[in-house]
């Protein structure tokens, strides 16, 4: 609850929580788990544990072999390379463990911190999705960068 309180975060995701929705959010997350269309982590510190983001791969079609990852991070882990990490470690987790061929990365092309980081964790800008976004500015043009696992055979 505390993260949606954030104004960032809540600008870039287009909500707040309370603590009947957070619980409904964290049984969403469970239950697409289960049913092998999403998976989300919480990003946490060593050894304390605090919570430092979240980072999920919100669509899952494993039949494709394709993920679209989503991520925050609270204000006073920002700037510290947090969101680079985590994107790095699931990014090999879906490439080693679920054998995923294509991952992709969307967001906002005015939000330069997450372009940063899916420019640095090696997703390719591949163009930009035409009005995709509703925040509470309105709706907002989308960068979409991919990665592409890179022991997979491509034929162009």
């Amino acid at each position: 609850m505390a993260a949606y309180m954030d104004p960032d975060i809540r600008h870039w995701n287009l909500r707040s929580l309370d603590e009947h929705e957070a619980v409904e959010l964290i049984e969403d997350w469970c239950s697409r788990w289960e049913r092998e269309v999403g998976a989300y982590w919480a990003i946490v510190s060593l050894p304390d544990g605090e919570v430092l983001g979240r980072i999920g791969v919100r669509e899952i079609n494993l039949e494709e072999g394709i993920g679209e990852f989503s991520y925050w991070v609270m204000p006073n882990a920002r700037g510290h390379g947090v969101a680079g990490l985590a994107v790095e470690i699931v990014s090999e987790w879906a490439f080693e463990e679920l054998g995923f061929h294509r991952l992709e990365l969307r967001h906002s092309v005015h939000n330069l911190p997450s372009c940063r980081v899916a420019t640095k964790s090696h997703f390719e800008l591949e163009g930009i999705l035409r009005s995709v976004f509703l925040l509470s500015d309105g709706w907002h043009d989308a960068h979409l960068h991919a990665r592409i696992n890179p022991k997979a055979n491509v034929v162009v």
